[in-house]
């Protein structure tokens, strides 16, 4: 059973956790991955696997990777590694072994928020 990694460590872009082009302090969008997960659901063609080296991918279990091995498997356009609801509590089975695409995509980022209006979630 996968492990489900804590999401607390994860490096924010700014305090807030919001792309640093956005306005800090009250009012301000901050956008929580463990209740989101949009990002790991919004298509079978977007974690690709492309800047890792060998010995990174190696370390993904394979029950996680795509049959042609191109970047993790996915179950429709969900990440086989996704654990829990889109937009309640999600977590990365894999989080510390999870591809470098996955780890450009930051909360409030254009990917974050592209993901975030496709699934029905508020973007600001």
């Amino acid at each position: 059973m996968p492990h489900e990694a804590d999401h607390s460590r994860l490096p924010w872009p700014s305090a807030t956790a919001v792309d640093p082009r956005w306005p800090t302090g009250d009012g301000a969008a901050v956008f929580d991955c463990q209740s989101c997960g949009a990002c790991c659901s919004y298509s079978a063609d977007w974690p690709r696997f492309s800047t890792e080296e060998d010995a990174r991918l190696e370390r993904i279990p394979e029950k996680f990777v795509s049959a042609d091995l191109s970047g993790m498997r996915c179950e429709g356009a969900r990440c086989s590694a996704l654990t829990g609801d889109i937009g309640k509590h999600t977590a990365c089975g894999i989080y510390d072994l999870r591809p470098d695409v996955c780890r450009a995509c930051m909360p409030g980022g254009d990917d974050c928020l592209m993901a975030r209006a496709a699934h029905g979630l508020p973007v600001s």
